[in-house]
């Protein structure tokens, strides 16, 4: 029953509502509340970004499928598989940090919603206890009690305020229940799904650990079968004339700096190291331990931690940033005068291709993508398609 301005509900159903407002109030449960929620823009970007990033790598999974008798594709697709599910699992720690986000603004809700509703309650129940105490009076007890008409007119008008505010009371509180209950219910389906979230995460950590075992047993059949090593020599030779098609074709590319740049041959001999570490593989031709077999080297290895910081060598412009059978995730950096510097076996990328970077610049990190010897820095210098020694062009340590 609504109630209109002057009008007043009779004393029984006073009664009656009065008895059920207290129940209500007495057995109501503390719930949560969050009020003009918005969507985190930072957290829905990166998983927007993970979302394309996890999109782009299954294609090139599919892509790989399709090559038949081929270690280094069964290698890249382990390397791929493994950034796929880092991708994924990126994305649910991500989805996790949104809802533990969402679920802190709600829970920092509840002093102020606890006011609210207490400072509704009293004001509720001191009109139900007026009116019930009061009654309903008529008008005709009006003028047989008043003195004058303008006492009578005053105590109309007072009826009239009452009666609006009584119904301003009542919406408001109506509305805070209404609006608790959903939030009640939102809060419980969020933390479910956070729950999911974890189990999810879970999941994709130990495929994580079963890819690694697959891709240490491929590095183990490489390494102690003929067959399989000259194989995959064959496979990194191809590979190899790949990638100097294509620094040829990026060497056509003019190369727009906002500065200017040091010559690259200027500084030779005292270049800064990507990285700190053991090299572990030397530049040039080099025998093979165990199968005496001639391998021609087109950079160095350089063993690290995972995760390790890698850094620009010089000034630059990124004109390769992606996976490349062989090299596994991969960086090109163009120095100007067709110097270039890659980087190779990268867990991740800090730059994309078009920026421009500085000398020591972070640009990714160690990694073991397509790697055979654990986490390391592939690293390499040419001239256009020309390999250089690195250890020529780093200074000594």
């Amino acid at each position: 029953m609504t109630l209109t301005p002057g009008q007043t509900l009779p004393k029984k159903e006073w009664k009656f509502f009065l008895f059920g407002a207290f129940l209500l109030l007495s057995t109501l449960a503390p719930v949560f509340i969050l009020k003009g929620e918005e969507p985190n823009i930072d957290y829905q970007k990166k998983l927007e970004k993970l979302s394309l990033e996890i999109a782009s790598l299954k294609k090139k999974i599919k892509k790989e499928e399709k090559r038949k008798n081929s270690i280094l594709s069964e290698l890249s697709q382990i390397t791929l598989q493994k950034r796929v599910l880092q991708k994924e699992l990126s994305f649910y720690r991500t989805k996790i940090k949104q809802i533990d986000q969402e679920i802190i603004q709600i829970q920092s809700q509840i002093p102020s919603l606890k006011k609210n509703l207490k400072t509704q309650h009293q004001a509720l129940a001191n009109i139900l206890r007026a009116i019930y105490k009061h009654g309903q009076p008529g008008l005709l007890d009006f003028f047989l009690r008043s003195n004058n008409l303008n006492q009578v007119l005053s105590e109309e008008h007072h009826l009239t305020l009452l009666a609006d505010y009584q119904q301003k009371i009542i919406q408001q509180y109506v509305e805070s229940l209404s609006q608790l209950e959903a939030a009640e219910k939102k809060l419980e389906n969020k933390k479910a799904e956070l729950q999911l979230l974890i189990q999810q995460a879970q999941l994709k950590e130990r495929e994580l650990h079963q890819q690694e075992r697959q891709k240490k047993a491929l590095i183990k059949k490489i390494e102690s079968h003929r067959q399989s090593y000259l194989q995959t020599l064959r496979e990194l030779n191809e590979q190899a004339g790949q990638l100097r098609k294509l620094i040829n074709r990026l060497k056509k590319e003019k190369l727009r700096l906002p500065f200017h740049i040091v010559p690259l041959y200027e500084k030779k001999g005292r270049l800064p190291w990507p990285c700190q570490g053991k090299i572990v593989t030397k530049f040039g031709i080099q025998r093979h331990p165990r199968f005496q077999t001639m391998i021609m080297n087109n950079g160095i290895e350089i063993s690290a931690e995972k995760d390790t910081p890698i850094k620009a060598i010089h000034d630059g412009f990124v004109v390769y940033c992606d996976y490349f059978r062989g090299y596994g995730n991969l960086i090109i950096i163009d120095h100007g005068l067709a110097y270039y510097s890659l980087y190779g076996h990268c867990s991740d990328f800090l730059v994309e291709k078009g920026d421009i970077v500085r000398k020591g610049q972070p640009i990714a990190l160690v990694g073991d993508s397509d790697s055979l010897v654990g986490p390391a820095l592939y690293f390499e210098l040419r001239f256009k398609t020309k390999p250089l020694n690195p250890l020529k062009w780093l200074r000594r340590r």
